[in-house]
């Protein structure tokens, strides 16, 4: 027995007294096991300071492994590779760093530098560090990542980019809005009634005392003393300098809010196109590489583990779906994708039959305005005017749900399904809004009929607008005030009496009626929807990103609240890195739709001649070419020269050979990453041919 121990240790090289034996037998040794591996390049990835496979097997062939060993090992650092990037075990780099240390302090003067830029380099990323960790709600995003899964904590993530996006927004209005507003002087009051105006007049406040319920009308709906405040268009001054700043406010901010999307939908992208790789969503990357080994506390480790736990079952539910539908018969496809055909024609008719109960309440609204029933009736008045908003609300309360329902039978994958219902809902969301600008152009432009009776004589139905840019910032407005509204009487109304509820009534009917999941697609939706409001709004009402901000702050603490005491985690989840990719896509549509309006009220439709810093100009646009006109020759000839062929020739030329550079760098990566996959499935089968040799000898000593 004893005998058998000794030569077992010694078929794996480590002894010289069971190698005889071993040939007498006709087994092969470890060095000639190795040899055959399906990759032979294991040899130069063990580092300096280590010996290679089978070095002390063989004592005739000692000489010559060490020796080559040192070749390849002195090469190796000869090569300029970063020393982190040398594929190393921890034993040789611990040794070149030691000896590495020792040569730069006989260098003396040169070891300063590479000290003070090894410390430079470890403050950058300490500093880098310690903001993330001063990001606000950092703790509080991984409670809910932690609790409710990765999806849920993405609606937050993107919540507080929003409200970063509305402070910088607020910022840039004040400082270029507000402040030349006052640094001028006083703005002037409102305007006095002028008959002789072509234009009609523009009567605001109206005579004698105004009583609480049109004080609390006027608050809701944007008009009496709110219509001339610094909240809305008219309100200001007809100067140059702040007509220059205000028009270029609008561009400031949506080039901010582009740059800040961009780099983020790009970093989403990345980890998508990972994701549906499967590169690293692997069951095996879940388990041996998702854990944080730094982490201190009970509680952070159970965060990490319900993380963990989280993606595991996305993994899993998603496995088996795919499973399902790889076992379809022809027969069952084409059931499958009729069954789809027929409820996507089933979404069509509904957006379509809601496009229409939009345009068709907006219409309504004028006519019912007129009537002298509803200008004596405050109450009655006051819904009158929302009755768009509250259509758009019902709108977007009844049908995403059945989206959901539908999506549910389509048969995709739940983070496909997410997928579907996004684009649906966001299409019915920004859609409604679109169909409520048409309606209120419709209103203003008189059709586009610029020949028209009303908008003959300015440009503009100046009979029922007479600052018409006032009359949209009132619509944006009350369409953000009414979703706050409606957000809290949702959670007041709706959700606490349910949590309530299913803790009194215990059983089946508690459960059904009290048990609740956070509907993420919805809730984000409900977002992106708001801040393309707030977009489309921010020219006709500056005032506009500030009240957002405080909206989504109230709405961040209500929704953590409500999550936190009504929600229960999701029974169904999915993957959150795909999502968040398609809601920062959804976030740059809700973006480029909302510059449509308001470029085209910049430079096509005529401003009011009553109201607005550019009264008196046929275009607002009209402004900017007059200003350039009086700045420096030197300064009109360079903004010239950008409007020229020359210019814009070799700009196109440059941007060609970047594209065409980053597609060379891209494929090269390919090609980089497809060779690196291959050398890792070429790893899989030196570790399978390793387990059956091993297995193969085992035998054969158990045989012996």
């Amino acid at each position: 027995m004893e005998e058998r121990s000794t030569c077992e240790s010694g078929a794996w090289g480590s002894s010289e007294g069971c190698l005889a034996p071993r040939e007498a037998r006709g087994g092969p040794s470890l060095s000639s096991v190795l040899n055959e591996l399906p990759s032979t390049a294991t040899l130069r990835y063990r580092g300096p300071g280590v010996l290679p496979w089978g070095a002390l097997e063989e004592e005739e062939e000692n000489g010559r492994s060490i020796q080559a060993f040192a070749e390849a090992a002195l090469k190796e650092l000869q090569e300029p590779h970063p020393f982190r990037e040398l594929p190393w075990p921890m034993q040789a780099r611990r040794a070149y760093r030691q000896s590495h240390a020792r040569d730069q302090m006989a260098h003396g003067s040169r070891s300063r530098g590479a000290h003070w830029a090894r410390w430079l380099r470890r403050s950058k990323e300490k500093m880098r560090e310690d903001l993330g960790n001063l990001q606000p709600w950092a703790w509080t995003l991984k409670r809910i990542g932690g609790q409710f899964g990765a999806g849920t904590e993405s609606y937050f993530s993107l919540l507080c980019f929003l409200l970063l996006l509305n402070v910088l927004a607020s910022v840039v209005n004040v400082c270029m809005m507000l402040l030349p507003t006052w640094l001028e002087g006083a703005p002037p009051g409102p305007p006095v009634s002028n008959s002789s105006s072509p234009c009609g007049s523009y009567n605001l406040h109206s005579q004698g005392l105004v009583t609480y319920p049109t004080q609390i009308f006027n608050l809701l709906t944007g008009k009496g003393y709110l219509e001339w405040s610094p909240l809305f268009f008219g309100f200001y001054p007809p100067r140059t300098l702040l007509a220059v700043t205000y028009l270029c406010s609008v561009f400031v901010t949506g080039l901010i809010c582009l740059l800040l999307i961009l780099p983020r939908s790009a970093s989403g992208l990345k980890q998508t196109l990972l994701a549906e790789s499967g590169a690293l969503t692997s069951y095996s990357h879940r388990v041996f590489s998702a854990w944080n080994f730094g982490l201190c506390g009970d509680v952070h480790v159970r965060l990490r583990q319900r993380i963990i736990l989280y993606e595991l079952q996305v993994e899993l539910e998603e496995a088996v779906v795919r499973g399902r539908a790889a076992v379809r018969t022809v027969r069952q496809h084409a059931a499958v994708w009729s069954v789809r055909m027929l409820l996507n024609l089933l979404v069509l008719a509904l957006l379509g039959a809601a496009f229409f109960g939009v345009y068709w309440a907006t219409g309504l609204t004028v006519e019912l305005q007129e009537m002298p029933v509803v200008q004596q009736t405050p109450l009655l008045k006051l819904g009158v005017d929302y009755l768009p908003s509250i259509f758009i609300f019902g709108v977007n309360f009844v049908l995403p749900p059945v989206f959901t329902l539908i999506a549910r039978l389509e048969g995709y994958t739940r983070s496909r399904q997410i997928v579907f219902i996004l684009l649906r809902t966001v299409f019915l969301r920004l859609a409604s809004l679109m169909v409520l600008l048409f309606s209120l152009w419709n209103q203003i432009t008189c059709g586009g009929n610029a020949g028209a009776q009303d908008c003959k004589t300015c440009g503009y139905n100046y009979k029922e607008l007479p600052c018409w840019e006032t009359r949209v910032g009132q619509e944006m407005y009350k369409l953000m005030l009414f979703d706050l509204l409606t957000g809290l009487a949702v959670t007041l109304l709706i959700k606490f009496p349910r949590k309530l509820l299913f803790g009194l009534c215990p059983g089946a009917l508690g459960r059904l009626a009290g048990t609740q999941e956070f509907q993420v697609p919805d809730e984000v939706l409900g977002l992106i929807y708001a801040q393309t409001v707030v977009w489309v709004g921010s020219f006709f009402c500056p005032l506009l990103p500030l009240l957002n901000t405080a909206k989504f702050l109230l709405l961040f603490y209500l929704k953590k609240f409500t999550l936190f005491s009504t929600c229960s985690p999701a029974s169904r989840t999915f993957r959150a890195s795909t999502v968040n990719f398609f809601f920062l896509l959804v976030l740059l549509l809700g973006l480029a739709i909302s510059a449509v309006p308001v470029l085209y009220s910049i430079f096509l439709i005529p401003p009011s001649k009553l109201c607005g810093p550019f009264r008196g100009q046929s275009s607002i646009w009209a402004l900017i070419p007059e200003s350039i006109s009086s700045l420096p020759e030197t300064t009109q000839n360079f903004l010239s020269f950008l409007g020229t062929q020359a210019f814009a020739v070799p700009l196109l030329l440059f941007s060609s050979i970047l594209m065409v550079y980053t597609m060379a760098l891209a494929h090269s990566y390919g090609r980089l990453i497809s060779e690196l996959k291959h050398q890792i499935e070429t790893e899989v089968q030196n570790k399978v041919f390793l387990a059956q040799r091993a297995v193969a000898l085992s035998s054969a000593n158990g045989a012996v």
